[in-house]
């Protein structure tokens, strides 16, 4: 070839292009892999939890319950309902439950031999519960509330009382009585008040009603005599017979569900067999 077109030397296959670089090609964004791979995590550790959470709250419920058989003589087949608000497993760690609500309908309560025992409707709330050790609640209390059938057969063991006839007409009880006078028989309406005294539900006399008319105490007594004392009466049974002697009986109210008594339970009832004993009203 002449001087005006020199030859070119083959370019050399094993030479790099002056275009080429060492820099890597950059990688493809691979982010969505890792999201899965993150929420198949997090749902596990969450479906762990709620399955933690399931059977931790089995276990606490069955060993209420089974504490409330064992202890209290509960029959083992009672209907009984626990509520524990909020997780159970961060308050297990804690040792201790913020709130314990337990209720039952128709609970019987008490009895033996001779005092059959007394069936109520029953709501206890606990604060600040202790699962280990000995620790003391902040606060514990309790309602019972007897409708006017469970109230009929609680006033049908007091002796002369006419349980038969008693209504709820809140914020009283009424009742029925007659008054015999000589061939005559009175009927007599009562509206009776009721408190709380000494572990006692005691029903006082408010109003009195003849042939449907209200009547005074004193008119009463000077119409019929003495016999009408038997109206113009308090009337008491002893309610701490049905219940540990931890308990103390703190009011009592009649309303249309019923007549609903108020308690307090002391903590003692944890750990001192004394105060699981039944209370009295002496």
């Amino acid at each position: 070839m002449s001087d005006e077109h020199p030859t070119q030397p083959l370019p050399d296959p094993t030479a790099r292009w002056v275009l080429q670089t060492d820099a890597p090609a950059s990688a493809k964004p691979r982010r969505w892999p890792w999201l899965i791979a993150v929420l198949v995590i997090v749902g596990l550790v969450v479906a762990a939890w709620f399955a933690g959470e399931y059977i931790a709250r089995g276990i606490v419920d069955r060993t209420i319950r089974d504490q409330i058989t064992t202890e209290l003589a509960v029959p083992a087949d009672q209907p009984i309902d626990i509520d524990i608000p909020g997780p159970i497993l961060p308050q297990l760690i804690i040792g201790s439950f913020a709130k314990v609500t337990i209720s039952s309908d128709d609970l019987p309560l008490g009895g033996d031999t001779a005092t059959p025992a007394l069936v109520a409707d029953v709501v206890v709330t606990a604060d600040d519960v202790h699962i280990r050790g000995d620790g003391d609640w902040s606060s514990a209390t309790a309602t019972v509330t007897l409708d006017e059938a469970q109230l009929e057969a609680l006033l049908g063991t007091i002796d002369g009382f006419p349980a038969d006839t008693v209504t709820l007409d809140p914020p009283e009880v009424g009742i029925s009585m007659d008054l015999q006078v000589l061939a005559l028989t009175v009927p007599v309406g009562v509206d009776l008040a009721a408190r709380a005294e000494n572990g006692q539900l005691v029903l006082t006399p408010t109003t009195l009603r003849v042939a449907g008319a209200e009547i005074s105490a004193d008119a009463l007594v000077a119409q019929f005599g003495a016999i009408a004392t038997t109206v113009i009466r308090d009337w008491d049974v002893c309610l701490a017979q049905y219940y540990p002697a931890a308990i103390d009986l703190t009011g009592v109210t009649v309303e249309r569900t019923g007549v609903v008594a108020d308690l307090e339970i002391s903590s003692a009832i944890l750990h001192d067999p004394a105060a699981r004993e039944p209370g009295t009203c002496a």
